[in-house]
């Protein structure tokens, strides 16, 4: 699973927005151009709810304010959508399912924890220690394998 979505994720950018949604280019890259946030937001939040409907949840997660392409993503919390919005006019110019935020949660386990609703992240952090160590072992005993008979065969002789 770890390799998997590793790959998935590498390619993400170069999915043709399947994987990772492309960024839009908004009108201005003038940020004395560009409405105020809490504008922007409330936009978002209109556009989302059309979208999605009125109960959706609308804790932000983070704001990824792009001033050389003139747009705004508002990536939510508690589910895997996020809304673009051209920061000058304030026209939405997609609302998006953000796949590679479900691959990167496989990916780091991190998912657990949000179906759990555990605190701290800590099946992520059991999840890539065991990951990560196996990894590192299977590295490890894989090359004395492969190099172990060798040096036996050399000392032999």
């Amino acid at each position: 699973m770890v390799g998997a979505t590793g790959l998935l994720l590498g390619w993400k950018k170069n999915s043709s927005g399947k994987i990772h949604p492309s960024t839009y280019k908004g009108t201005s890259t003038d940020l004395s151009q560009w409405l105020p946030m809490d504008t922007l937001q409330s936009i978002a939040f209109s556009a989302l709810k059309e979208e999605k409907g009125n109960d959706i949840n609308l804790e932000i997660q983070r704001i990824d304010a792009r001033p050389n392409k003139g747009t705004v993503k508002f990536i939510f919390s508690n589910h895997y959508n996020g809304v673009q919005v051209d920061a000058s006019t304030g026209d939405i110019l997609k609302v998006t399912r953000r796949n590679s935020d479900i691959i990167e949660n496989l990916h780091d386990g991190s998912i657990l924890d949000r179906v759990l609703g555990t605190k701290g992240e800590i099946i992520k952090l059991v999840f890539t220690t065991i990951s990560g160590l196996s990894l590192i072992l299977f590295s490890v005993s894989g090359f004395w394998l492969w190099y172990g008979p060798k040096l036996v065969r050399k000392n032999r002789n």
